[in-house]
């Protein structure tokens, strides 16, 4: 066999076994939901992007020992539950993007990582579905704390 043939596959495979393993870390999606997620995995991290089927991003967990984003009681947006556990959305904005509606929220593990999830959309109807579907997550072995 071609060594220069065998070389791209192998390192094909295995970055798709890095993918799935990273995947694996991810939360659980709403089975009827059609997305699918794009992992990323880091020494300390795992990002985890929720795809619809044409490739759109509807919102991204990072999964973490800590996070960058610090909710602000002023932008306190919708109260929902989140794997059984209650939890608050926060508001926040692009300014390359002031029309896009942008949430996020922290959700602490039992394991002391928080879960990061964000998302943009660009209309009511886009947001409502976009918070009904991260609303949707499991975090199966990654149990959410209940402080």
């Amino acid at each position: 066999m071609n060594l220069l043939r065998i070389l791209p596959l192998a390192c094909l495979l295995a970055a798709g076994a890095v993918q799935a393993q990273s995947a694996g870390e991810c939360p659980l999606l709403p089975g009827d939901s059609g997305l699918s997620w794009k992992a990323m995995a880091g020494d300390d991290f795992v990002f985890c992007k929720a795809l619809q089927e044409d490739g759109g991003e509807v919102f991204a967990v990072t999964i973490s020992k800590d996070s960058p984003f610090e909710p602000k009681r002023s932008d306190r947006a919708e109260e929902a539950m989140i794997d059984g556990h209650e939890m608050r959305w926060y508001r926040g904005e692009i300014a390359s993007a002031p029309q896009a509606q942008v949430r996020e929220t922290l959700i602490k593990l039992d394991d002391g990582r928080v879960a990061h999830i964000s998302l943009r959309a660009n209309s009511e109807a886009e947001l409502t579905s976009a918070l009904q579907q991260a609303q949707a997550l499991r975090f199966r072995g990654l149990q959410l704390s209940s402080n």
